[in-house]
């Protein structure tokens, strides 16, 4: 597998932007998303039909767009028992975490009135599962049980079928098991859309969440607005800062499952050790080829890997090597940190109960990996009571410099009802 090799020699912010250049940006298909929503919100369901054929069968008829019922039972029946019990031990780990996030109502009292934050979960939520390469059963349970946690009561699911026309079973099977209210034969941009606008056989939902490819975000990012979304995720990213003394198979096996990604991965290795990079170097080279994009860096001490890392803002940040680890209480930006060499990020893709749905192409600078609250609205309650007046006193002269004298009179008639 080709790993080049580089070494920083200015500023890691530099570098940073040279490596995360290194994967296409999401303007690059900003036109073709747009044609392909425009052509879903004015033709629906037949829109929805060609470019099933177009872009994931292959020609060949898919079948209906929502997946019956039946067709869920059986496909729970089938999941062999190994991987019943890897989705159900996903679900309680995946559960225990996503609860720790829910915020009870809370109360904020003045004297004479209060206000109370109060959080609601949307009406209907969606969850985009990834196809193409391979199927994501993980991802189901990523989306819908951070959805149920949340109090979402109608959850979609939608995932591209194959060329056979049929969703993989075990993303049937784990849609089924952890308790989708209806799943679609569909992906890609046209899917966002239909979720987003709905048609014949979609219904429209309050938000959607999941990862994807390029088209896939750029679509969730133009329909923002009309729905809400969880923020960018995909295609994926790792880096790693590790110091000399990480085992370098290990660390190389973790290089390498990430890059099974694919397409638009980025996959980076930062060190102060030249021997590790070399190890590494060594290691992957043997590999086959892939479309992720990898790199090895050589940096001179480890607190500028730091600065590397937090200028990239990595999806998955893991540190390995005790110089390294001692790193984690500096990190801020990164959607998921991983400390220790057994610490891999696999886990976190799958079992280990934090969500794998998180904020790419550095944005883990300003958002967060999925969790209820992407599913809940927060919204203030006021209850003001004998405090009207001194409120009004306070407010009106701002509401008057601001020119909206009727602002001011509302709020003068609170006084006079106070009769004071």
């Amino acid at each position: 597998m080709r790993c080049e090799r580089l070494v920083l020699s200015g500023d890691p912010a530099g570098l940073a932007q040279e490596l995360r250049e290194l994967i296409p940006a999401p303007e690059s298909v900003q036109e073709q998303v747009g044609e392909i929503i425009a052509r879903v919100r004015a033709s629906g369901d037949d829109a929805l039909r060609f470019y099933t054929r177009e872009y994931d069968t292959g020609g060949t008829t898919p079948s209906a767009l929502r997946v019956p019922e039946a067709e869920l039972d059986t496909a729970l029946q089938r999941l062999d028992d190994s991987v019943r019990a890897s989705l159900e031990q996903a679900i309680a780990n995946v559960t225990k975490v996503a609860e720790a996030g829910l915020q009870d109502d809370r109360t904020v009292a003045f004297t004479g009135h209060e206000v109370v934050l109060r959080e609601v979960p949307v009406d209907r939520a969606a969850v985009y599962v990834p196809g193409g390469r391979a199927p994501y059963p993980s991802t189901v349970v990523m989306g819908v049980i951070t959805a149920r946690v949340a109090g979402v009561t109608e959850i979609a699911v939608c995932a591209p079928p194959g060329a056979d026309g049929e969703v993989n079973s075990a993303v049937l099977g784990a849609c089924r098991l952890a308790g989708a209210s209806v799943v679609y034969r569909m992906g890609g941009a046209q899917a966002i859309a239909a979720l987003a606008f709905g048609t014949e056989t979609v219904i429209p939902v309050d938000v959607i969440v999941g990862p994807g490819n390029l088209y896939v975000q750029e679509a969730k990012r133009e329909v923002f607005g009309q729905v809400g979304i969880d923020g960018f995720a995909g295609p994926s990213d790792l880096v790693v800062i590790a110091g000399g003394d990480a085992d370098p198979d290990t660390l190389a096996l973790d290089l390498l499952a990430q890059a099974e990604h694919g397409a638009g991965s980025l996959v980076v290795a930062i060190s102060d050790s030249s021997e590790l990079i070399g190890a590494l170097a060594t290691r992957i080279a043997d590999e086959p080829e892939t479309e992720a994009v990898l790199r090895l860096v050589q940096v001179s001490e480890l607190e500028q890997a730091r600065a590397i890392a937090e200028s990239f803002a990595p999806e998955h940040l893991q540190l390995m090597g005790a110089g390294a680890e001692a790193l984690a209480p500096h990190i801020r930006h990164a959607g998921c940190l991983f400390v220790g060499g057994a610490s891999g990020t696999a886990f976190g893709d799958y079992i280990a109960g934090s969500n794998h749905v998180l904020p790419t192409n550095g944005a883990a600078r300003f958002a967060s990996a999925l969790s209820p609250s992407h599913f809940r609205r927060r919204f203030t309650e006021v209850r003001i009571g004998d405090g009207a007046a001194a409120l009004a006193r306070a407010a009106i002269p701002l509401a008057r410099v601001e020119g909206f004298e009727l602002h001011a009179k509302s709020m003068e008639a609170r006084i006079r009802d106070n009769g004071t």
